[in-house]
Formats: structure tokens, sequence, C-alpha cells
């Protein structure tokens, strides 16, 4: 493993990480472990599946959590934390414009084209993650059983996600006991110098950390009952999403179904097709897909904005909800992340994490067939395939796939041929 790099030298890459995180979490896992493992080298293989095992077990956006978790392992909280946000902010402000044009200008042909041309170039990155990930984590029979089992629950018999990833969870603790080779187990190494011996702290600091995360959370909320009453807008958007934060597992993918029903059907905050529009435009920025959910705080505060101005709202709305969304994912990692690297010696729980990692592969491929889908035939197969789409995801995939161009040169390029193709002509 490389050299571990300076705090300001990872603080760069992480701004351009936050920058270039396109795919959603499929593609965004692909990059980090391109990025981190393979080129930089500032983080061991095995020590990045560990983390991206435990990541998958939580509530919340897990590609933000295992950004996060790969801060922490190099610079300890404040490395966590650096990462973390610088994740979650460009994809934050970019979105926070992007809703603004909406509400204000409707379909603007430029951006519409611009966000076609992004469309096919996530249909590259989330190709192209499958292939990545699953050469890394598919390396026994077992593995592939798994990943297929994992496709197939979730593809045919529409199992929900944290059944899936349970029951590979399952597996593995009981193989890891009977069978442990059949999970390509290795003996793993003492602590190494990828900064996280810097990180263990104590039982003490541990707890001081929680009290600090739980107060912030909480904070705002707290603001906007005691200043514009707890039946208020902002109140409510601290409330919900604090519970979506906590009970809802398997990203984004999972999250909406419940959201949008919530949002449209209880709430009245968006209607049904601005909950499309958003996932669209969600889909196509950078960063965490789970930003989606500040678009629908934006659009409840513009809806309602009492004696604020409309755009003043709808920006209180959107910042309610992206803190309340992201505050409990740096807690789940920077109090839980000590605790699981000290058990990385553990067969069984190795074994286990080892079986979701397999099972990722098959929940990846699964985004990605849906994603396909949607993306190269919009309307369905009858209506035939979007020609535009394929040919400029062809070329991303080549590109990212077997080029060495870097990938904010591809979504520029992608931006540019679908700001052409279609801004231009509409």
């Amino acid at each position: 493993m490389g050299e571990n790099p300076s705090f300001r030298e990872a603080l760069r890459f992480w701004l351009k990480l936050g920058w270039i995180s396109f795919g959603g979490p499929a593609g965004q896992i692909a990059i980090m472990h391109r990025e981190l493992v393979e080129r930089k080298r500032w983080i061991g293989e095995e020590r990045f599946l560990h983390a991206l095992n435990f990541c998958m077990l939580l509530p919340g956006p897990e590609a933000t959590q295992l950004a996060t978790y790969c801060g922490w392992l190099l610079h300890g909280v404040r490395g966590g934390l650096a990462a973390g946000i610088l994740f979650v902010l460009p994809g934050a402000l970019t979105l926070w414009g992007l809703s603004w044009i909406y509400v204000s200008y409707g379909t603007v042909p430029a951006v519409a084209g611009i966000l076609y041309g992004l469309k096919a170039v996530v249909l590259a990155i989330v190709v192209a993650a499958v292939l990545r990930v699953g050469r890394k984590a598919l390396k026994t029979p077992v593995a592939w059983g798994i990943a297929a089992a994992a496709l197939i629950a979730l593809a045919v018999g529409r199992v929900p996600f944290p059944a899936v990833v349970l029951g590979a969870l399952a597996a593995g603790f009981i193989g890891g006991k009977v069978w442990p080779e059949a999970f390509g187990l290795k003996v793993m190494a003492p602590l190494d110098a990828s900064g996280a011996q810097t990180a263990l702290g104590t039982t003490r600091s541990t707890l001081r950390l929680a009290v600090a995360g739980l107060a912030l959370w909480a904070a705002p909320v707290v603001a906007a009952g005691v200043f514009h009453g707890w039946s208020g807008l902002y109140a409510q958007l601290g409330f919900f999403f604090s519970k979506v934060a906590v009970v809802t597992f398997g990203g984004a993918y999972a999250v909406l179904p419940y959201v949008g029903q919530q949002a449209v059907e209880n709430h009245g905050w968006v209607t049904a097709p601005q909950m499309l529009h958003g996932l669209a435009l969600a889909e196509t920025t950078p960063g965490p897909l789970i930003l989606v959910l500040q678009y629908v705080g934006f659009l409840a505060g513009w809806a309602n904005p009492g004696g604020l101005t409309s755009l003043g709202a709808a920006t209180l709305g959107a910042a309610m909800t992206t803190w309340v969304t992201f505050v409990p994912t740096f807690l789940f990692i920077l109090v839980g992340a000590p605790y699981v690297e000290r058990l990385r010696d553990n067969v069984r729980l190795s074994a286990a994490l080892a079986a979701v990692t397999a099972a990722v592969v098959g929940v990846i491929l699964n985004l990605a067939l849906w994603f396909g889908w949607h993306a190269v035939w919009p309307n369905g197969w009858a209506a035939g395939m979007d020609g535009l789409v394929a040919t400029i995801g062809v070329v991303a995939f080549a590109a990212l796939h077997w080029g060495r161009i870097g990938l904010g040169w591809i979504v520029l390029g992608a931006a540019l041929a679908g700001w052409g193709l279609r801004g231009l002509s509409g």
C-alpha cells in the first residue's frame, strides 16, 4: 500500500470526488475503489471491502457512509467529516440551483439537454461498477451463488433490499463457522498504516462524540419548533426526514417509494410529477442520490413561504432536510467504525460481511438493469430504444472502462453531447 496522504492532499481529493461522483451509489463506490485502492493505493483492498460491507448494513446513503469511513481511516474524525461533507456539498449546491430553475422557469431546453447527456454517462458508470466490483468480490463459487441469488430475489421475487442483505449476512455468518474457505477469507493483518490506528480512541471519547452528534442533529429541529411552531413546516420536515434517516435501509431506491407516498399523499409537499422530476434531477447531479430529499424540502418551502420569500423558505426547507438526512450518516460511521475495525480478524464476522459484498454485486447489477431499461427504453419496449442515449452510453463506457480518460472529462463530454443533440434542438 502507498504512503498515507497529507490531510491537505486528501482534502483536494475529497473535493474532486464530490464533483465527479455521478452514477448513484453503484457508480460512486466504483469511483472510490478505483481512486483510493487501485490508483492512489491509500487504502488496501480488504479494508475497503470491510468498510463497504459495514456501510451496506446501515440505514442511509451507503456511498456517503463509505466516503466518511475512508476519510476516517486516513485522518480520524476530521478526515471523516471532511470526506463526508465534501462528498455531499457539491451535489447539494447543484441540486439547489436546479431546483430553483425548475420551480422558476420550468423545463429549460438547454438544461434538459445536459441532463439527457448525463443520463447516458450514469448508465455507463453503473455498468462499469458491476464489472469492477464483481471482479474484486466474486472470487469463489459461493460468492457467485450469493450474487445470483440476490439478483433473482430483487429482480424476480421483489424481495425487499433489507431482507436480501440480512439473508446474505446470515448465510455468511453460518458459513464462516462451518466452511470459511468457501468465502475466500484471508487472515487479516493487524491495523496497518492507513490511518485507523490514530482514530480508534476510547469509550469515553466515543461517548462524547455520540452526544455531540445527537445534539447537532436535534438542534435545528428544536429551533424550528420553538421559533416556528412544532406543527410548522420546518419542524415537520425535521421530524419526518429524521425518521427516514434511521428506519430506511437499502439506499435511495428503497427510500424513495416510501418518501414519495408520504410527501405526496400525506403531507402534500410535492405532486407525483414533481417527485419524478426531482428524481431525474438527482440522478444526474453529483453526490448521493438521496439528495432528492433535499429537493422535496425545497419545493415544500417554496409552496409554503409563510412570511418569507419563496426562495428563502425553499432554502430553509432544503437545508433542514439535508441536515437531518446526513448528520445521522456521519454519526453512525464515526461512532461505529472504531469497533468495526477491531473486529476485522473475526472469521465469522468477516465471512458474513464477505457474503454481503457478494450480495451487493447482485444489487448493483439489478440497479444497472433497472436503470438501463428506463434510460434506453424510456417509453417501453414497443416504443423502441433511445439510440442517442445508447450511443453516448457506449462511448462513455468505452472511455471509462478501456480508455485512460478521466471521469470528469467523460461527464463534461456527455453533458455537451446532450446539450448539442437535444438542448439546442429543443
